[in-house]
């Protein structure tokens, strides 16, 4: 049994995987259930998530089945039939004022989930290549990227292209791409971010260029990135009048959800509430009151973190986290002791990718960060999002066989 997937299989991380898996299960039980006096009603959520788990089993039994010379021949023809579906998911209906979905029959898929490991397989082929050409690697990096995120803005879908952008930058810092140009590439957060104070903004580029400066970069470079982040903090302004109000209430709910207590902020507001009352140890299995009387929206997707700290309270929230730590610490240490170049960068970039989603769901259900519509990595009810997920598991796994240890 040992060494049934080879002699290098990492059991810890499979472990962890498979409890992360089950706890996704019971969240999903109970957040699909309400219960009303003595009177329990149960949604069939749970019962499709775990056909989903089945699925996702055997495909990841596929991965870790399929030769390596094959899969690396996928991944081209596999990128490219995922650009053909997110061209294809814009002409879907709207889904909460989103084209994201693939509706084939009875069966829902959302093509971006796809999108994020085929972007990560393919950079990282690409860029171990040329991993001693800064300009090349970055080239071709940026050529991978900006199709399918531009795709993904148009439906639109903001969280995912933060993910994108933050595996993309993890993958290049693993493939040895200077600092201080990963800050030349992220740098226009700071037009966009100070876009309507003119002061701070002079105050933030003035910082950036002393950085510049003090990291010896050439003064083309340095001319040519505050004149683009000028650029980004004119066009702003023009920009945020172009979005729909629905996207400007989310921004500005994110800072004051008071703003629009019973519309954009009105999720935020009942997370937290949900996610206080549960206290120390939770109002117990079945019994979130937030939940059962549907006070609290997605509550089985996007808002599962709330049910688990309303009905397990700060300790099941406290384990969950705990297990998620664990999970990623054991990614991290794969990546370390992975031989081969491209192995490590792909490993990273799937660390940052479900890394970035748990942070980004868990801050969304506490408050601190907008909400996107990201889900929680395993927890969270959704086949494209399980399967996915697992698929990126197998990957680690398969990739963690070429070790130095």
């Amino acid at each position: 049994m040992k060494n049934i997937f080879g002699r290098n299989f990492d059991w810890h991380l499979f472990s962890i995987w498979i409890i992360l898996a089950v706890f996704g299960i019971i969240a999903i039980t109970t957040a699909s259930a309400a219960k009303i006096g003595d009177e329990i009603h149960l949604k069939n959520y749970y019962w499709k998530q775990i056909i989903w788990l089945m699925i996702s089993i055997i495909a990841f039994i596929i991965v870790l089945k399929i030769p390596l010379p094959i899969l690396d021949m996928l991944i081209y023809p596999l990128y490219l039939a995922t650009i053909i579906l997110l061209i294809i998911v814009l002409f879907m209906p709207p889904v909460n004022n989103s084209r994201s979905w693939l509706f084939l029959g009875g069966v829902s898929f959302q093509p971006s989930e796809l999108a994020k490991m085929m972007m990560i397989l393919l950079v990282s082929k690409l860029i171990a290549k040329d991993y001693l050409n800064e300009l090349k690697m970055l080239y071709k990096a940026l050529s991978v990227v900006i199709i399918p995120v531009f795709l993904i803005l148009l439906e639109p879908d903001f969280g995912t292209t933060i993910i994108f952008w933050g595996s993309l930058a993890f993958m290049l810092i693993q493939a040895g791409f200077p600092a201080s140009y990963l800050v030349i590439i992220v740098s226009p957060l700071i037009g966009l971010i100070f876009s309507f104070n003119w002061i701070l903004f002079v105050i933030a580029s003035l910082i950036l260029i002393y950085y510049y400066y003090r990291e010896s970069l050439s003064w083309v470079l340095i001319a040519f990135s505050t004149v683009f982040n000028t650029f980004i903090f004119i066009l702003t302004p023009v920009f945020w009048n172009t979005l729909k109000a629905y996207q400007q209430n989310r921004i500005i709910t994110f800072f004051n959800p008071m703003h629009d207590p019973l519309g954009a902020g009105y999720q935020v507001i009942q997370a937290k509430i949900a996610i206080g009352s549960g206290q120390v140890f939770g109002k117990g299995f079945l019994q979130g009151s937030q939940k059962n009387m549907n006070f609290l929206p997605e509550h089985h997707t996007d808002f599962i973190f709330s049910v688990i700290g309303e009905e397990f309270g700060f300790i099941g929230t406290f384990l969950l986290i705990v297990v998620f730590f664990v999970f990623f610490n054991r990614i991290i240490y794969l990546i370390k002791v992975v031989s081969k170049k491209e192995y490590k960068i792909a490993i990273s970039g799937i660390f940052a990718y479900l890394l970035l989603q748990t942070f980004i769901n868990i801050g969304m259900n506490l408050g601190v960060l907008p909400t996107t519509g990201v889900p929680l990595p395993f927890i969270s009810y959704g086949g494209s999002n399980l399967l996915i997920n697992s698929f990126a598991v197998a990957i680690i796994l398969k990739y963690s066989e070429y070790r130095d240890i």
